[in-house]
């Protein structure tokens, strides 16, 4: 694999932060649309989730959140990516903010690893696993 131009470099880092952002905002619709049709996300929180039907779940799941009065906040950082044609593997440290009720705390930090797949000009997530440094678990997920 092969580091990344700097078209690729910003377009990967572009989905990153939209998913991160769409999480933190419900947008049900924009993570799904970070996915290809047939990604698997692989969340110690969460579960695992494959195909456009259960990323659906997943991203109404973290919605959910949301509409019980809490707030997420994915702080994504030290994004890391190599290239090969159409495919890549890109990996990003991960902080989770949880705040509810006037309390905000940080549930772990983690780390992204993914693989990602370039079509129609545009990167997709194929495959996410979220790696956790410690347990978590949130109410209403």
């Amino acid at each position: 694999m092969a580091a990344p131009s700097i078209e690729d470099w910003i377009a990967i880092n572009d989905l990153f932060i939209r998913y991160a952002t769409a999480l933190d905002h419900g947008e049900v619709e924009t993570i799904i649309g970070c996915f290809t049709e047939d990604a698997t996300i692989e969340s110690p929180v969460m579960g695992s989730f494959s195909g456009q039907a259960a990323i659906r779940e997943f991203a109404q799941r973290n919605a959910n959140v949301l509409e019980a009065g809490a707030q997420m906040r994915h702080v994504i950082s030290n994004v890391q990516m190599e290239i090969e044609g159409n495919s890549a593997r890109a990996s990003a440290y991960l902080l989770n903010y949880l705040t509810k009720d006037g309390a905000c705390e940080l549930l772990s930090p983690g780390e992204y690893d993914c693989r990602l797949v370039k079509g129609g000009g545009k990167w997709r997530f194929s495959y996410r696993l979220v790696k956790l440094d410690k347990a978590v678990v949130i109410e209403g997920r």
